[in-house]
């Protein structure tokens, strides 16, 4: 899949998506790979577990037992090649142009800080004790409120398999964030993941990136400038 890029600036090294992509296709293999009781170990150890009923329990699990950690760590653990792929592909459309213009540090920082913020608001959101919140979707979520809040009537360069051929076409990027909450939809009653899907961490990963979006657009601005010489 191919994606053109909103700007017309000098190529730039873009890194982190790709290292991101290989992060967390090596980390599904390794685990899928792994007889169940110990990637179901696995999970446990490193997803981000809800800590009870209470808010106070939650927050009592994640700084006072040293969960905090897994709020990162749960973002590259996946359920089923579904929740994947769904991931992967979205990230490669909306993550390699937002790091051409946000900067492959920046861009990281995004992912993580916006991915490690969707799984909190899961964490507190769900009241069930010991529920395991996995997935990127979240980090995703904000990769791809950062590129709305910066490319609001951006169109995407794709290019899609129809029978024998490949079609380049065009498309709203707010078309294809409507495809990807439809497929967010869809993978939920699919797989082992039937119906869990954390909603609390899709729309606060969102909203972490418009906000993110917002506050870096200056730096953003200056670091385009410098790239184009004036």
């Amino acid at each position: 899949m191919f994606v053109a890029l909103p700007t017309r600036s000098r190529p730039s090294l873009r890194w982190a998506t790709p290292l991101l992509f290989a992060v967390l296709w090596l980390a599904y293999l390794w685990a899928s790979t792994r007889p169940e009781s110990a990637r179901r170990l696995w999970l446990l150890d490193w997803g981000a577990l809800t800590g009870g009923a209470a808010v106070a329990d939650t927050w009592q699990a994640l700084w006072f037992d040293g969960r905090w950690m897994r709020l990162f760590s749960a973002l590259f653990l996946h359920a089923d090649w579904a929740h994947l792929t769904g991931n992967l592909v979205f990230l490669l459309i909306f993550g390699l142009p937002a790091e051409r213009v946000m900067g492959a540090w920046r861009f990281g920082l995004l992912f993580l800080l916006g991915g490690a913020a969707a799984n909190l608001a899961a964490v507190l959101a769900i009241g069930t004790p010991d529920r395991l919140v996995i997935g990127a979707s979240g980090a995703v979520s904000a990769v791809i409120g950062a590129y709305l809040a910066l490319f609001p009537r951006a169109k995407l360069g794709v290019v899609l398999p129809l029978g024998l051929f490949l079609e380049f076409v065009r498309a709203p990027a707010s078309l294809l964030i409507g495809i990807w909450a439809l497929l967010q939809v869809v993978f939920a009653y699919i797989g082992p993941a039937f119906g869990a899907v954390a909603w609390a961490a899709h729309i606060a990963g969102f909203a972490f990136g418009v906000l993110f979006a917002l506050f870096v657009r200056a730096a953003i601005a200056r670091r385009l400038r410098k790239r184009r010489g004036y």
